[in-house]
């Protein structure tokens, strides 16, 4: 039976190999560090951190995330440890809250390896704090209990771990935050909340809703947006299939009704259809669809994976007991056992492999219907949608940057859609990565393939918006992706041909500079009806090629500067740079590179779900071979400027 703890409370608990997992609803960082019988850390080795995620008995998330799962062996801890204390901190400088009492409650929940609650705490009352310990495992008397501490730091993590006897934490504080930094970098933003509160969501079948959805009539609200990490939620089980029909994709006012679904078979789900979702358009619906597939699978994966984990857990302590036991060594006896072990892994992980198929072949199916129904802008290129494309008089909600997917599910692609008006830059990674894609290239290759991706970025963003509210300038020193910019230079949408040299560069961003100041100023006065009438009022993307060739210390403090203030009055970042040729620079550069959202020319497993931290495999957007629809589609936007969108 499950402990319900609030603050000050302990439990006894019946085992020593434990997972801690995190629901935080926002982002946040999880470490855990290592005390004496009088609490006090002996050093920074005795504390698990996202720069340092791994000690004996120990292992903590790489990364900030809304979920997490702490893996605890008490057994294996270091022999002066008496108190492991789970620490929680919101990150800085991410542009997310500053204090707990602006987000849901954290929720902690202490599981067995086989995903069984122990106990549960609901970190309540916080306001002002920053950081907060969550509650700790201690030994007293040779037993192991957890206790609900909840005792917030409105000095954040510095102050946090100052208390715990922490030399130079300040200092330790700065390293942890900047080791999350670079972690934010790589994370999927997820869309903004679409309530203040939500339902704690399980991935398994709802009962049907009553005659007229079994709730009373609510006054209409805001649209509707996608789902958001949940400070209830709980991974998906292992056992039982999606169910698509979230709680949180219900809780808003009705909705146009969705397309009806095709009746099911007996004892089977009911097949999925587009737009199964709450919004108040069908761009919307199929907006949050995407959203709630890309969650599902997420979700699903990790419940795989943590049973595989306690499958494999499961069999290493059984084959330990045998080992132990002198009796087993005669005979046969240790063979069967580690026969009879392997056995049971292997029935536990089929299980839970099957029970990810059935998942797997629900969400292939949702995706099968959900593709060919997007609209241009969350569409493939190699969609039928854009044959027929027209210039749009209104902004749309979101637009495709690529496709995710997951080593599990290398077939199941999930659409990557970021919403509009951008709210930061792009980074197209250049240089030589990790991935067997970008080993395979050629360092020419390469720098090819990334400016011909930004090219196909920059179209799209032309492409969803009306006429003459999106403008591209691109800055090309050496005039080397002449080649990848004939698509935009010879359609004629861009109103300049691309700027070289250094002239050319200090000419771009003085002109970028000037109207960020201007339309910064104007706000700041309350009147954007007095900026100067040569004033371009469309958003503005500014294309770097070859960065940082052609730029001295003053443009690369203007191209800082845009980075950091453009967001905010339209003015858009794209970086097709490899950053070790920008090494010199030092750390002066990193709040540049981790402002922009870092996507590969090639295949490359660089960004994570904003929900469990999964490592997805980007897949940057390519046209069909020998298809004219890029050619197409810019003359039609060029022909949309020169008269209007008449």
């Amino acid at each position: 039976m499950t402990a319900e703890l609030v603050r000050g409370q302990n439990h006894t608990l019946p085992q020593t190999r434990l997972e801690i997992r995190i629901s935080a609803g926002t982002p946040v960082v999880a470490g855990a560090t290592l005390g004496d019988e009088n609490g006090r850390v002996a050093g920074v080795e005795w504390i698990a951190h996202p720069g340092s995620p791994q000690l004996h008995g120990l292992e903590v998330s790489r990364q900030a995330a809304a979920d997490h799962r702490l893996a605890v062996d008490l057994d294996a801890l270091p022999d002066g440890v008496h108190r492991v204390t789970v620490l929680l901190a919101l990150p800085l400088d991410a542009g997310g809250p500053a204090r707990f009492g602006a987000v849901a409650s954290p929720f902690v929940a202490v599981t067995g390896l086989d995903g069984a609650e122990i106990a549960t705490f609901t970190l309540t009352g916080l306001d002002s704090e920053s950081a907060v310990a969550a509650l700790e495992l201690y030994r007293r008397q040779g037993a192991w209990k957890v206790r609900a501490v909840g005792q917030g730091y409105a000095g954040g993590l510095a102050a946090m771990l100052a208390d715990q006897g922490v030399d130079r934490a300040a200092e330790l504080a700065g390293t942890i935050q900047e080791a999350v930094a670079r972690g934010l970098a790589r994370t999927v933003a997820p869309p903004p909340p679409r309530t203040p509160e939500g339902d704690r969501v399980r991935h398994t079948p709802a009962p049907a809703p009553a005659p007229g959805n079994g709730r009373p009539p609510v006054p209409p609200a805001p649209p509707a947006t996608p789902p958001q990490p949940d400070p209830l939620a709980e991974p998906a089980a292992p056992g039982g299939p999606i169910n698509y029909a979230h709680p949180r994709r219900q809780s808003t006012a009705p909705p146009p009704p969705p397309p009806a679904a095709p009746p099911a078979q007996p004892g089977q789900p009911a097949q999925p259809v587009a737009g199964d979702a709450t919004g108040w358009s069908m761009d919307e619906r199929l907006y949050n669809q995407v959203w709630g597939m890309f969650e599902d699978l997420a979700r699903a994966a990790a419940a795989y994976r943590s049973a595989v984990d306690f499958a494999e857990s499961r069999m290493d302590q059984e084959l330990e007991r045998t080992l132990s036991d002198p009796r087993s060594r005669i005979g046969g006896a240790g063979d069967r056992a580690r026969e009879e072990a392997r056995a049971k892994r292997d029935e536990l992980t089929a299980r839970a492999r099957e029970s990810l198929d059935r998942d797997l072949t629900q969400l292939a199916a949702e995706s099968a219907v959900v593709e060919p129904a997007l609209p241009a802008p969350y569409a493939g290129w190699d969609n039928p949608v854009w044959h027929g494309y027209r210039v749009p008089m209104e902004i749309p909600m979101a637009l495709r940057i690529g496709d995710l997917h997951l080593p599990e599910s290398a077939d199941l692609r999930i659409p990557l859609l970021v919403r509009l008006p951008l709210e930061r830059g792009m980074w197209i990674d250049s240089g030589r990565t990790a991935s067997e894609a970008a080993a395979l290239a050629g360092t020419d290759q390469l720098r090819r393939l990334a400016m011909e991706t930004a090219v196909l970025h920059a179209a799209r963003l032309l492409a969803v918006y009306p006429p003459n509210e999106f403008t591209v300038h691109v800055i090309d020193p050496a005039g080397s992706a002449a080649g990848a910019l004939d698509p935009l230079v010879r359609s004629g949408v861009l109103p300049s041909p691309p700027a070289t040299g250094a002239q050319g560069v200090s000419s771009v961003l003085a002109h970028l500079t000037r109207r960020v100041d201007l339309v910064q100023m104007a706000i700041r006065a309350g009147a954007a009806d007095s900026l100067p009438p040569d004033l371009d009022p469309a958003e503005q993307l500014l294309i770097v090629n070859d960065f940082p060739h052609g730029f001295d210390d003053r443009a690369v403090t203007q191209l800082r500067y845009l980075a950091d203030e453009g967001p905010s009055v339209g003015v858009h970042l794209m970086m097709v740079a490899d950053r070790e040729e920008a090494s010199e620079y030092g750390p002066i550069l990193d709040p540049l590179w981790r402002s922009l959202l870092r996507v590969t020319p090639v295949a490359d497993d660089h960004l994570a779900d904003p929900w469990v931290g999964h490592a997805w495999t980007y897949e940057p957007p390519r046209t069909p071979p020998g298809s004219a629809v890029l050619d197409e589609v810019l003359a039609r936007v060029a022909h949309a400027r020169r008269t209007g969108g008449r």
